[in-house]
């Protein structure tokens, strides 16, 4: 088990993580016909929009609820209430999501008494889902927020099984799928396309594998999400024969989940790297009730090959990894699972999961103790998000960009890190930075007895001058 050392100055110099609204705001971007409406300044909301848009590269549905000066002395609930009743009346969204920044939490404004009000004077949008969630900006980061949003919509837009009449295995081939902040759009399409290769039928929540995949759209704008998880399909949870947990930040949203319906769930903390892999696959097995498809095991194959391959530049390599919890311990053990050594390992904030880490230690910190850490422990490879670009050049090492923001390089949302697949080509990644080092390559042999390279072009050249 890791030794986790907490923060010890007052500051953050280089900040790794995103705010909990924006990951609030994330989950909610994974609804069909939805709409984040962030209760705070204009400028709250402006900068997470920035970051959506730079690591999308897509126009990005959010609002915000205003406050200004006035609103935040004297109250802001009468600005939430106009913003939902704006919205309602203009979009007709199929779920609203209110998170909270840190100007709302500091000027102590009651969100969900705000939402009771408008009930009150709106009974025309009771069929309309509205879900406040509470996410400071100075606490948690971007994975608390997404999980904290997630937890409150299954609390608000899921009915218990008595209420709904649902009975768990109701619809057999239903598989619920709670997926962390950690997954791309290009993971959820990969564990899509694994589970339905068993004959099952998997419910993403949040689904952002269909809403910020990057395709155009037949519509030239919408001020709602396009695509993700239809929210009529929160109605038909309880009737899943299981529900599968991606994630340890996922855990309070799947112990709700689980109260509420009724249905068991199988909990992986990722699925990167061959035994994550292995064990998701032989629970889908279970489930479906079918031998493992041939194409899972060709690419189970394939993955084995690229260890074997790879181990020559991975094995004993020093890496530096700074994520989120959830990513930072599926980095961790996958590199573990090569024989390289995660040296340096530095989270924005303390969670369960990081007990799991494959790291001697674990920094709770920022760029500035990543940059440290791995000075001092020679790390040859740095994994981070685009916000380590500028550490890497000063460490003189190459980066891989992983996690949230990616604003330097396209298509850093789609890529696929998880599955047989993703794992492979992840493995190719980091062993190509480590040939760009000259790792595991052989050099030449020069004999002792032989002479230097130098002296023997010297000799030649004189030859041929006819000395």
């Amino acid at each position: 088990m890791p030794e986790i050392i907490k923060r010890n100055k007052a500051l953050s110099v280089s900040p790794l993580k995103a705010s909990q609204t924006i990951g609030a705001a994330l989950a909610f971007l994974g609804f069909r016909r939805a709409i984040p409406m962030l209760h705070g300044s204009q400028g709250c909301s402006a900068f997470g929009k920035v970051f959506f848009v730079r690591h999308f590269r897509e126009p990005i549905p959010l609002q915000t609820t205003a406050m200004d000066q006035v609103t935040t002395v004297m109250g802001s609930e009468d600005s939430v209430v106009e913003g939902l009743k704006t919205l309602a009346e203009n979009n007709r969204p199929a779920l609203i999501g209110v998170p909270t920044t840190g100007l709302s939490e500091t000027q102590g404004s009651d969100v969900p008494m705000a939402v009771k009000l408008f009930r009150q004077k709106h009974p025309e949008f009771d069929a309309m889902p509205v879900v406040p969630v509470s996410t400071p900006d100075y606490s948690g980061c971007l994975e608390s927020g997404f999980s904290k949003a997630v937890e409150a919509i299954i609390k608000e837009a899921v009915p218990t099984a008595a209420a709904a009449g649902t009975q768990p295995g109701r619809r057999r081939r239903q598989v619920n799928v709670l997926v962390g902040s950690s997954l791309t759009p290009g993971d959820l399409e990969e564990l899509r396309e694994i589970i339905e290769s068993f004959g099952l039928r998997p419910v993403l929540l949040p689904d952002l594998s269909d809403s910020l995949d990057g395709h155009l759209a037949e519509v030239d704008f919408s001020p709602l999400t396009i695509g993700g998880c239809d929210v009529a399909e929160l109605q038909t949870l309880g009737d899943a024969v299981v529900t599968l947990v991606i994630g340890r930040s996922m855990h309070k949203a799947a112990d709700l989940l689980h109260e509420r319906t009724g249905v068991p769930d199988h909990r992986f903390d990722h699925l990167m790297g061959l035994a994550a892999v292995d064990a998701l696959t032989d629970t889908l097995q279970q489930i479906a009730a079918m031998p493992v498809p041939a194409k899972l095991e060709r690419q189970r194959a394939q993955l084995q090959d690229a260890m074997l391959d790879g181990h020559f530049m991975l094995g004993l390599s020093r890496f530096a990894v700074a994520a989120d919890p959830d990513l930072l311990t599926a980095f961790s053990q996958l590199l573990a699972g090569v024989g390289a050594e995660t040296v340096a390992a530095v989270a924005p904030v303390n969670a369960q999961v990081l007990r799991q880490t494959a790291a001697t230690s674990v920094k709770i910190g920022d760029l500035e103790d990543l940059e440290q850490l791995a000075r001092a422990h020679r790390a040859e490879v740095l994994i981070c998000n685009s916000h380590g670009v500028e550490s890497a050049t000063r460490l003189g090492i190459p980066l891989l960009r992983a996690g949230f923001p990616q604003y330097d390089t396209l298509g850093g949302y789609q890529k696929t890190w998880i599955g047989y697949r993703g794992s492979r080509q992840t493995l190719f990644d980091l062993a190509n930075l480590l040939l760009s080092l000259e790792k595991g390559e052989i050099h030449p042999y020069h004999s002792i007895y032989s002479q230097k390279p130098e002296v023997a072009h010297d000799a030649t050249a004189a030859i041929a001058a006819g000395g």
